[in-house]
């Protein structure tokens, strides 16, 4: 069995046409789910890129082995779903951007990797010094659809699919970059939607919310935009989903047209997903725990998998590492967390009694980790760049990115932060989250139970024992 891993870069579940978006259009990933499994409820372990793929392709929490920030990418020694595959003969085929291994580790775990990369949007939308400069608010690409850096780097896969001479299982990654900020796309895409006719933005100024989003719209100026602002970003981003969603489509003609679909895994899903205007805010933060930020599309569509199925129960996306070993029956060998979901595929239950779990944020003992340094591979500390408020608040404020562990049931959310204001949902009664009821005491034996949980979820998870035993 080949496997191909459709992965776009900040793409929230509720942004999705099958995920119930009452506007979007998304035919492709329509049609994938109708062929596939999508599951409802799948939460990613952290809602930053390179921590999130870390945990994906090692079946680790963050917390694990310090893959925490956007630094600390996977080591040559350290296991992982495509170092496992490669070594029981699949080849590994990349094109896209990186955010997963550290240079030296490439040799061992893939076999050809290329980004041919390139611009999704045009120039920013917004002169220096204006409000909206840092809103993440693009031009359009000013180019065709074909000659967006996405639709290159998926070409190249396609080109790998139809020339493809020999028989060897493979597994190709397309990690691509949209709809990530900035939001721009090329046309039609960019102006594909009225505001007007998309829900309500989730409202900002909450009251009871983490300090750290007044921060956001503070350095970034967000409280500064006009009315409707915001609305019509969510627009742009919602117009750059359905263009990922073309640039799917080409893919699967591709799978279909060279017969590889019949035996081909496809796996669609994403890093974690991004604010797009709700509460007032853009892009995403690395202590942030919100649905909106966690809550990812996946759907895997399976030779011999059970069409149109629905599990309602929660994953999360490290899952995908345990079903695809699962799938090639390769074994693991080492201590992971993560379940296979090839019961789910086959048509089963998930189970609802899983708690699933994120984390961000940062120490104020370990420097090395925050955003906004001055380092050459760091966030520039330059006020022209469109990142530089994001590192500034974090020097000048660390504790509004403190450390953040989330706990969720299908009923209930516990963020807990032990230098920030805490969160707990009824995601029954709130399921938009604009109540925190953490300081509720009506809620009090909901909490206690949820943070009891999450204890023990913590010492069980701290650590992993390795395989490989010492003489002594």
């Amino acid at each position: 069995m080949n496997f191909v891993f459709f992965v776009p870069d900040e793409m929230r579940a509720e942004s999705v046409s099958c995920y119930g978006h009452p506007v979007v259009q998304m035919p492709n990933y329509d049609r994938v789910a109708a062929e596939g499994v999508r599951f409802d409820q799948c939460h990613v372990q952290h809602t930053v890129c390179s921590p999130s793929r870390c945990s994906l392709m090692t079946g680790w929490y963050p917390h694990v082995s310090g893959h925490r920030t956007l630094w600390h990418l996977l080591r040559p020694h350290e296991p992982s779903l495509f170092r496992y595959l490669r070594e029981a003969g699949y080849h590994i085929e990349w094109y896209g951007k990186n955010d997963l291994y550290s240079e030296d580790s490439f040799p061992f775990s893939v076999d050809h990797y290329a980004d041919p990369g390139g611009a999704h949007s045009g120039p920013n939308a917004h002169a220096e010094g204006s409000p909206g400069y840092y809103s993440f608010d693009f031009q359009p690409f000013a180019g065709a659809p074909e000659e967006v850096g996405d639709m290159r780097r998926v070409q190249g896969g396609i080109d790998f699919i139809r020339n493809k001479s020999d028989d060897a299982p493979f597994f190709l990654y397309l990690p691509l970059s949209m709809p990530h900020p900035p939001y721009g796309a090329p046309e039609p895409y960019h102006s594909m939607y009225d505001p007007a006719d998309l829900p309500p933005l989730r409202p900002a100024d909450l009251p009871d919310k983490p300090e750290y989003m007044a921060g956001i719209r503070e350095y970034r100026r967000l409280d500064e935009l006009p009315e409707g602002f915001l609305e019509r970003l969510q627009a742009t981003y919602l117009g750059m989903n359905s263009y990922m969603d073309w640039v799917l489509g080409q893919l699967l003609d591709a799978l279909d047209e060279t017969g590889l679909a019949e035996d081909t895994c496809l796996i669609l899903a994403a890093d974690h997903g991004d604010w797009a205007g709700d509460y007032g805010l853009v892009e995403k933060w690395p202590s942030a725990l919100d649905d909106t930020l966690t809550r990812v599309p996946l759907i895997i569509r399976a030779p011999g998998g059970r069409a149109g199925h629905v599990v309602r129960e929660q994953v999360e996306l490290f899952d995908i590492m345990a079903t695809v070993l699962d799938m090639a029956g390769v074994e693991a060998r080492h201590t992971h967390f993560a379940r296979s979901l090839t019961p789910q595929l086959a048509g089963g239950p998930g189970d609802p009694e899983r708690a699933v779990f994120a984390e961000g944020g940062y120490d104020l003992h370990e420097p090395q980790a925050f955003e906004g340094r001055w380092a050459d591979y760091d966030i520039p500390r330059d006020p022209a760049h469109i990142y530089w408020p994001k590192g500034l608040l974090q020097q000048e404020r660390p504790l509004s990115v403190c450390r953040a562990t989330m706990i969720r049931t299908l009923e209930h959310k516990l963020v807990h932060r032990p230098a920030e204001r805490s969160e707990l949902y009824d995601l029954q009664k709130d399921p938009q989250e604009l109540c925190n009821v953490y300081d509720d005491p009506r809620y009090a034996e909901v909490r206690q139970a949820l943070e009891r949980r999450l204890l023990d979820w913590y010492v069980h998870t701290a650590d992993v024992v390795p395989y490989n035993e010492d003489p002594r």
